[in-house]
């Protein structure tokens, strides 16, 4: 009788936590809430093996968060023929990731590095550990991660509720809107819908976002408080050193017959005039250039990228995202690569 009652107690708790399992994805879904994916080391580990795709397979993606939004991933490899691999991390300068690159001797293949000059030249970014994290990750992870990393993804593209950014229980008590107390400073809070992210790494704003001016004003509202902290500029040596870096670290793709290729994305309004008035463009884009004989697609320079208004300054919405990219195509052909094959763009 004992044992009965057991397997009875054991069937009812593993019916209750289906139920609320189901009923908590069910309402998820009805607030509109789509599939997204935890863009963590194992996913950015994930993509980094796949470097060694030979150079008429592939194109390697490095920078910050303006490169995952803007680039549109399926837009690409549609026109293109080849697959993106997409590297680039939020907050972070793609310094670490060309150095790991060019340390790699495997690595031969084509190379796009987007430039956003306040995290490009500089020695501290927001999310400069979490980059490291994702590279000691990779260098490091065992069978039985990989393993769990697949049976992680199936899950993923199945339950809404698996949002770990957003829906895990640590994410939602660290984005709790608690009062702030005096000296203690969190990190900033994004709205769900700026962010969220793709099996292969593409960041997009989502239709409530582009639309919800409130929502806007809130990330508004984080770039400029990150603007309003005081900064150290760096000094004549340090600049110095991180362009003798980009060029060391070039020279040796280049020199196993990798192409690179820079990219200033764009960026609109009061944040866009910002950077330009701290970065000029001929201290730092042209230097650049210069220094790594590369080409560079420098957005203002091209009609047909240099009209887009960004949501909030930074960013492009996922149907510019679309334009973009189709005509960054186009641009990238003209400075002289090519691809496995190139639809007509509509």
């Amino acid at each position: 009788m004992e044992s009965k009652n057991l397997v009875k107690a054991g069937v009812l708790t593993l019916i209750l936590v289906i139920t609320s399992i189901a009923s908590w994805e069910l309402y998820l879904r009805s607030k509109g809430i789509n599939i997204a994916y935890d863009d963590g080391d194992a996913l950015w580990s994930d993509k980094r093996a796949r470097v060694y795709e030979p150079a008429d397979k592939a194109t390697v993606f490095i920078g910050s968060s303006r490169n995952k939004f803007d680039l549109d991933i399926v837009t690409w490899q549609s026109i293109t023929g080849e697959n993106a691999i997409q590297l680039a991390v939020e907050g972070t300068s793609p310094l670490p990731v060309l150095d790991d690159l060019a340390k790699d001797s495997d690595f031969k293949g084509k190379l796009m590095i987007d430039v956003t000059e306040g995290l490009f030249f500089s020695l501290s970014t927001p999310r400069g550990a979490m980059l490291k994290a994702d590279m000691d990750y990779y260098k490091k992870r065992t069978p039985a991660q990989r393993f769990s990393f697949e049976v992680n993804h199936l899950l993923e593209s199945q339950f809404v509720f698996l949002d770990k950014n957003y829906l895990s229980l640590n994410s939602i008590l660290e984005n709790a809107k608690i009062p702030p107390r005096y000296g203690v400073y969190g990190s900033p809070v994004f709205p769900m819908d700026f962010n969220k992210s793709t099996f292969n790494r593409q960041s997009y704003m989502t239709d409530r976002f582009v639309t919800d001016t409130n929502l806007q004003n809130q990330v508004k509202a984080i770039w400029a408080y990150g603007a309003s902290r005081p900064t150290t500029p760096l000094s004549i040596y340090q600049q110095d050193s991180i362009i003798a870096t980009v060029k060391s670290d070039v020279a040796k793709i280049k020199a196993r017959g990798g192409q690179i290729i820079f990219v200033r994305t764009p960026s609109s309004g009061p944040f866009l005039s910002k950077e330009k008035t701290g970065f000029p463009r001929e201290k730092y884009w042209d230097i650049i250039l210069t220094v790594t004989n590369c080409p560079g697609i420098y957005f203002e320079d091209y009609p047909a990228i240099a009209h887009f208004q960004c949501p909030e300054f930074s960013h492009l919405k996922p149907s510019d995202a679309i334009v973009f990219t189709k005509n960054l195509i186009n641009i990238i052909q003209e400075k002289g690569w090519s691809f496995p094959h190139k639809q007509t763009i509509q």
